[in-house]
């Protein structure tokens, strides 16, 4: 009767190891961790920044403070501007945007030599997934770390993975992945994923 019973439990003891293995196995594989090393310095985020609806800009034509001010992309893409009317905006560079509206200003002969500069106030937002407490799209503002992105999702939940979070950035039009540490600067549209640790 003794050597059944410990037949059983012996029995019972190896399947839970198994689906134990299997378990923390599968975990493990539907969360693979990047092994390539996000950036540790990036360039302004103003450089290379493509445009988009709803972006809001800062327009200074020098020596012209009415035609200067603060202007928001409308849903087209396009800023509404004083004399020059509707300027296509989205998918271009600020630096690209400033150069049409000083070729706007000059060939409808408003403006002889006209020099215009703009400046992005505001930026696409970035996100954070996974284990924090207020996972989220959140407002971008230059300089920020990842440490400072999950702080504004309300920090790390008690599941989480903490000190290393995948990083994932729009390249040339694809999606990467990296491995990034809180110290790592991110840049708008990023999107941070906390994953939970091993127990």
């Amino acid at each position: 009767m003794q050597t059944v019973l410990c037949e059983r439990l012996a029995r019972a003891l190896a399947g839970t190891a198994v689906i134990a293995a299997l378990l923390v196995g599968g975990c493990s594989a539907s969360n693979p961790f990047p092994t390539e090393d996000a950036p540790l310095k990036i360039s302004s985020p103003t450089e290379g920044y493509l445009l988009e609806p709803g972006n809001r800009l800062r327009l200074t034509v020098f020596g012209e403070n009415n035609l200067s001010g603060d202007f928001t992309l409308d849903p087209a893409g396009n800023l509404a501007l004083p004399l020059v009317g509707n300027v296509q905006a989205s998918g271009a560079t600020a630096k690209t945007v400033a150069r049409r509206i000083e070729d706007l200003l000059r060939n409808a002969n408003y403006l002889q030599d006209p020099k215009v500069s703009v400046e992005v106030q505001t930026f696409r937002p970035f996100y954070v997934l996974g284990e924090v407490r207020a996972p989220g799209e959140f407002p971008y503002t230059t300089g920020m770390t990842v440490l400072s992105a999950i702080a504004r999702s309300g920090g790390y939940d008690y599941r989480a993975r903490e000190g290393e979070v995948m990083l994932v950035r729009v390249i040339d039009g694809e999606q990467k992945e990296y491995r990034a540490t809180e110290r790592t600067p991110i840049l708008p549209g990023d999107i941070l994923k906390v994953q939970q640790r091993r127990f």
